[in-house]
């Protein structure tokens, strides 16, 4: 069974729209989650490298706000990955939150992987 992880990074005071375009289109995809990223409807292809490809369903969305996603090779059915935009009113900032399904010994991988992905949607969007 899958642990739900929850990570929270804190973004520098930006525009909702970079950040929504960073994690909902395939141009934004390909610049920090993946080496290409086509989409079909509601199914995105993630390619890494040269052989690496997976597919990807849209099962939730709200424009500016949220995406879910769930991976089309995934048994467990109820897991998915999510990028969600939260606003801090205190400091004006806003919170990428990311909510993924990982098997209890991948946790600390898929954290340090989360981790790492962030950091480069961050550098290259200036986020």
């Amino acid at each position: 069974m899958k642990k739900k992880l929850k990570i929270e990074y804190p973004l520098n005071p930006t525009s909702r729209i970079i950040i929504w375009n960073a994690i909902s289109t395939p141009a934004g995809l390909e610049r920090w989650f993946a080496d290409k990223v086509t989409r079909n409807g509601k199914t995105y292809t993630f390619k890494w490298g040269k052989t690496e490809s997976r597919d990807a369903d849209i099962t939730n969305t709200r424009s500016e706000y949220f995406i879910r996603f769930h991976w089309k090779d995934d048994e467990e059915p109820k897991s998915f990955f999510e990028f969600k935009i939260l606003f801090n009113e205190l400091t004006s900032d806003h919170i990428l939150e990311v909510t993924d399904f990982a098997d209890p010994e991948d946790e600390e991988d898929t954290i340090n992987l989360w981790n790492s992905q962030i950091d480069v949607l961050k550098r290259v969007f200036g986020v």
